[in-house]
């Protein structure tokens, strides 16, 4: 069975204009914010795909991927912050290895 389509061509336009403008952007901004624009995408990214998402997938995306932290990289509390983003991807990874490779159960640690 093919899994559902959970983008329509304008959520891709939307999304698609947001990533280039955003590296325009950021050719003039503080290296910061470069994961901002990053995690910003992925929210929208999440927020336009949760709806149409098979079962699992809206289970991850109402956990912490549902709920990115669209900031600049902190000066202070830098710590909790990629704390907090490694526990996103290993969530992620998580469901990828579930979804993709089932009998090849890993353990992401942190980077």
């Amino acid at each position: 069975m093919a899994p559902p389509l959970v983008l329509d061509e304008d959520q891709a336009l939307e999304l698609l204009a947001y990533l280039v403008t955003a590296a325009r952007t950021q050719v003039d901004e503080a290296a910061e914010y470069g994961p901002m624009r990053l995690l910003t995408a992925a929210g929208r990214l999440a927020a336009m795909i949760r709806p149409r998402a098979s079962e699992g997938l809206q289970d991850v995306l109402a956990g912490p991927l549902g709920s990115v932290p669209p900031t600049a990289v902190p000066r202070t509390g830098r710590e909790a912050y990629v704390a907090r983003l490694d526990g996103i991807c290993r969530e992620l990874a998580e469901h990828l290895s579930i979804r993709f490779a089932p009998g090849c159960r890993t353990t992401v640690t942190p980077g």
